[in-house]
């Protein structure tokens, strides 16, 4: 009797250890990792899934198994048999528990561990977190400034997050790592690519009416294409006003909510930029002055028919020889130089 009431609860454990690991499988819930960190994750993540899904079995094939053997007639109303404890049994529900949380706080101290060693030489990106944009700086790379984050395939990076104003959250699912940006803390974070691709930067910090807009890429390149966009942008930003203005308009993404003509862009987020003499006339400003200001503090004059607040005043950060070079490039491009 006892070995078929074993193999009863064997049955019924398989069948919801099966169920739950569907569950657990077949939606594909986590993104696909694209950085030696998130696997890491993932390894934590399905290590404790797999110890629940166990507990999960044996606690509802003991519960079913229990209901179907053992339930009480509906006109029984006396009392149960008493019962004073079962010292093996009460050994093993502390001593299996415990050994389980201990098993998984030694590997999610180990995998924390590695998560967080950038090594030796690692590629430094300084994070900027502004309302409500992301800005990625290479210190060693000629201090280029660019609108996305690019990352060589295979090594290890370290960024170091800035907040200028609220609280704000950089993560990249596909990365796995998350960190707060905190106003007057410089935390880091480490990642290692390990897989090509575009993927979505988000802030998950409600920090304020464009916290929705708060987006941008994270681009996985070949090390090979990294150090030439690399070298391409350092060039570009020491060359000629023209070329110079035309890489950190490209760079920072400027295209992509303005139209300008010398640059092929078709944007209409923001204003036409090919107007910008008419603009800085009807503000009742000298043309430079009126496209500087605008670029550090857009809400100074916001054109006629756009709400405040859509162009973040992130690109006050940008350094001045860029900025200079950002300014003269849209002056001459709204006048039909290129």
């Amino acid at each position: 009797m006892r070995r078929g009431w074993i193999l009863q609860v064997i049955l019924i454990g398989l069948v919801t250890g099966g169920i739950a690991t569907a569950v657990a499988v077949i939606p594909n819930w986590l993104p696909r990792d694209a950085s030696r960190e998130e696997g890491r994750i993932v390894f934590v993540f399905w290590f404790v899934t797999a110890i629940c899904i166990a507990i999960f079995a044996l606690v509802s094939a003991v519960i079913v198994f229990s209901v179907l053997h053992f339930r009480a007639p509906a006109d029984d109303d006396s009392d149960g048999p008493p019962i004073h404890g079962h010292t093996g049994l009460e050994i093993a529900w502390t001593a299996v528990p415990t050994g389980l949380v201990l098993a998984i706080a030694v590997v999610s101290a180990v995998v924390l561990a590695k998560n967080g060693d950038a090594g030796s030489n690692p590629l430094r990106v300084d994070v900027t977190a502004q309302q409500f944009a992301w800005s990625f700086k290479y210190p060693k790379q000629s201090n280029i400034v660019s609108g996305q984050l690019r990352l060589p395939l295979g090594r290890t990076v370290k960024l170091h997050l800035q907040s200028l104003d609220v609280i704000h959250s950089f993560w990249v699912p596909e990365f796995g790592q998350k960190q707060d940006a905190v106003p007057g803390l410089h935390p880091t974070l480490v990642i290692t690519p390990d897989r090509l691709g575009t993927y979505p930067v988000v802030c998950t910090e409600l920090c304020g009416l464009g916290h929705a807009l708060m987006r941008t890429e994270a681009i996985v390149m070949r090390p090979a294409d990294f150090d030439a966009w690399a070298r391409q942008q350092g060039k570009a930003l020491s060359g000629p006003p023209a070329q110079a203005g035309k890489a950190v308009f490209d760079s920072e993404g400027c295209g992509a909510c303005h139209t300008l003509k010398a640059a092929g862009s078709t944007g209409k987020v923001g204003p036409d930029l090919d107007k910008l003499p008419a603009e800085a006339q009807q503000a009742g400003k000298p043309l430079e002055e009126f496209v500087r200001e605008s670029i550090v503090n857009p809400n100074a004059y916001v054109a006629p028919g756009y709400p405040k607040n859509v162009m973040p005043p992130t690109f006050a950060q940008l350094p001045k020889p860029q900025l200079d070079a950002l300014v003269q490039y849209l002056i001459q491009s709204s006048k039909g130089g290129s």
